[in-house]
């Protein structure tokens, strides 16, 4: 598709117009014309959609939008849902199928809007144990059940990310034996931002390899996901990380901003801002960002759930941190330093390591050190 913005007309605007407009997010209008026209208040309805689904907020209909878009355009029971290999099946009618299955007690994995090998695993189980063909299709007769059975043992999905908090609290506080997939944002031919000499594709693969030099000293096993040649798409990405058996997956980046005075360091984890969370990215999202505000200086702006692929897609807690602006001089210049990337990749080290502590001889933020994490992982070796 072609991405869409204001001052955009045709048949495919008014697509998006009539999927805002039965959100209520648009009132009707009339005359043709106008109805295929992108104008400020599509603009304006479209950045609302984004807002609400932790999308970027730039009021253009892109690839991931209009994904968006079309998948908000279905409800349970709208559809047959079955997994298809070729070409998977996703929408809000997934999302919602994923969300009451796991209420019911059935592991369908994430709730990501994707109908995947997992949740048609869920479904089958929940067929035959309602009596039902165990077809993994979702159709009339397993939507009636489903609507049937109106006694939910718990909301949002949370048994999915409890099992991820359990799961760390069973990995122990060590780092040996960790795997950790390391993403440097971009590479290739896409050079992602590039201001006042510096490419971000070039900051994010040398602070990988710092980072992974870190965790390799510590004994953990630390994968990255491109080389430095390379620029795999999102789904590419989390498809590594899924093969590897990854534990955890760290996005870097920098960003950019027309406004010079646009700055600092951001952290993100999924998150659909309707209870349903990661709980486990969003604690390492947590700590990396206090980690490396508290470690350089640079501006804290927070930590923000996201709905993006290379969330939806990982079966492991991700988080995608976006370290200083390279359109500001100060963020630049920082980001330049190697000594400076030395600081952020130990900040984000620490992090990790905080997450599996649990609290167990933790520190205060910004003082706890990697001689201090060496210094631990060998007293527990012993």
């Amino acid at each position: 598709m072609r991405v869409l913005r204001r001052g955009d007309a045709g048949p495919d605007v008014a697509e998006i117009r009539s999927i805002l407009a039965g959100m209520d997010l648009l009132p009707p209008v009339a005359g043709t014309e106008r109805y295929n026209t992108f104008d400020v208040a599509v603009e304006q309805a479209v950045r609302a959609f984004q807002q609400r689904r932790g999308l970027i907020t730039d009021g253009v209909v892109g690839q991931a939008t209009y994904q968006a878009l079309k998948g908000a355009s279905y409800h349970l029971g709208s559809r047959p849902l079955q997994y298809l290999l070729s070409a998977p099946v996703n929408g809000d009618d997934v999302f919602t199928l994923q969300e009451r299955l796991t209420e019911l007690g059935f592991d369908a994995g994430r709730p990501d809007g994707y109908f995947g090998p997992q949740t048609e695993r869920a479904l089958r189980t929940f067929q035959r144990d309602m009596r039902l063909t165990s077809d993994g299709i979702c159709g009339p007769a397993t939507i009636r059940e489903l609507h049937r059975l109106s006694s939910p043992r718990a909301r949002g999905g949370r048994p999915v990310f409890l099992r991820e908090q359990e799961q760390v609290r069973q990995a122990g506080p060590r780092l040996r034996g960790k795997r950790i997939v390391i993403d440097p944002g971009h590479g290739g031919e896409d050079l992602g931002v590039v201001a006042g000499g510096l490419r971000e594709a070039d900051i994010a693969w040398d602070l990988a390899r710092r980072l992974e030099g870190r965790m390799q000293a510590t004994g953990m096993e630390a994968l990255i996901s491109r080389g430095p040649n390379h620029s795999p798409t999102d789904f590419e990405r989390a498809r590594f990380a899924n093969d590897a058996g990854a534990d955890l997956f760290l996005s870097l980046h920098s960003d950019g901003n027309p406004s010079p005075r646009a700055q600092g360091v951001a952290s993100f984890h999924f998150g659909t801002g309707n209870g349903t969370t990661s709980t486990v990215g969003e604690l390492l999202a947590g700590f990396i960002q206090r980690e490396v505000a508290a470690r350089t200086g640079l501006l804290d702006c927070r930590t923000h759930y996201k709905t993006w692929e290379i969330f939806t897609r990982t079966r492991c807690p991700a988080v995608r941190v976006e370290i200083g602006y390279l359109t500001n001089p100060d963020d630049a210049a920082r980001l330049g330093d190697p000594a400076f990337r030395d600081v952020v990749a130990e900040g984000i080290l620490i992090a990790v390591k905080r997450l599996y502590l649990l609290g167990e001889g933790d520190q205060p933020t910004g003082t706890f050190t990697f001689a201090d994490v060496l210094a631990h992982e060998l007293a527990k070796a012993e």
